[in-house]
């Protein structure tokens, strides 16, 4: 239940970004979804007799993981996504764990780039290019717009990717302590620019954007972050990796039966290598009789 409660949240995250940049600029959305997330994880922080850290070089993986695994990633998608369908951001978005293998080869100790693993990979790089289409090996052409919206996607993915390795490299004590002040510096960095650039007071947002931007703060933004954790320690990684398999198919059949999308053939084949590649990267060998 934990697994299908996360897998929803985060699944259906394109969609309701997709409703969201209808009515409102990207920085708002980003502002007001890690605003919202920083109040509710500081109060479950608190609720649960923790307490932040003080002020100081404690609060330094905050800073780099908010810009690199909460702001960057999320205007980059929101901004991809007022061209980019809900379903293809979700499709594209799958590649984030293949990525994740090979900055852990460069950056982790013990990770290696196995022949197995860079096959995996390959088979997924090879969905990315067919979902992009071969306009976006030339670079040119009437689609230059699309692309870059894709490309944009793709560049949240691997800021996902970096994210994930880098939490396990520099962060250190209480997960839900550590995600709290991360969204917390998060929200300080990009509010700023949110008020200057998008003068926030004097837009009007129909209810459904704003709904989608209270969805995003307090659904897929907090409470996803609890219950990831929750499932970490429940089930384990291994466990927690079905999430890379399910999530891009919620984001499709959401995008088909409530946006009403129609993604072109290539997607649905696209979707299948990268799923394939993933499944060939966690191939387990029989042991050695």
């Amino acid at each position: 239940m934990l697994l299908l409660a996360l897998v929803v949240m985060w699944g259906s995250s394109f969609m309701f970004n997709r409703v969201a940049v209808a009515t409102l600029p990207p920085w708002t959305i980003v502002a007001g979804r890690i605003g919202l997330a920083a109040i509710v994880l500081t109060a479950i922080v608190y609720a649960m007799g923790k307490r932040l850290p003080a002020l100081g070089r404690t609060w330094a993986p905050f800073v780099i993981i908010a810009v690199i695994g909460n702001a960057v990633p999320f205007y980059l998608i929101t901004w991809g996504q007022q061209v980019v369908e809900s379903a293809l951001a979700g499709i594209l978005m799958a590649i984030m764990p293949l990525a994740t293998l090979v900055l852990a080869h460069f950056l982790i100790a013990g990770e290696h780039l196995t022949r197995q693993r860079a096959t995996g990979f390959a088979i997924g790089f090879a969905g990315i290019v067919l979902l992009m289409g071969p306009a976006a090996l030339a670079g040119v052409g009437g689609d230059a717009v699309r692309i870059v919206s894709q490309l944009a996607v793709l560049g949240g993915a691997l800021c996902y990717a970096l994210q994930s390795v880098l939490t396990r490299l520099i962060v250190r004590g209480d997960i839900l302590v550590s995600a709290a002040g991360t969204l917390i510096v998060a929200t300080v960095l990009v509010l700023p620019v949110t008020l200057w650039l998008d003068r926030p007071w004097t837009l009007s947002p129909d209810v459904a954007s704003a709904a989608s931007v209270v969805w995003l703060g307090i659904g897929p933004t907090a409470l996803a972050t609890v219950l990831y954790f929750m499932l970490i320690r429940s089930a384990g990684p291994t466990f927690m990796s079905l999430v890379n398999y399910l999530s891009p198919g919620v984001a499709l059949v959401l995008g088909l039966l409530v946006m009403g999308e129609t993604p072109r053939v290539t997607a649905y084949f696209g979707l299948a290598l990268i799923l394939a590649g993933i499944a060939w990267t966690q191939r387990r060998r029989p042991p050695a009789s």
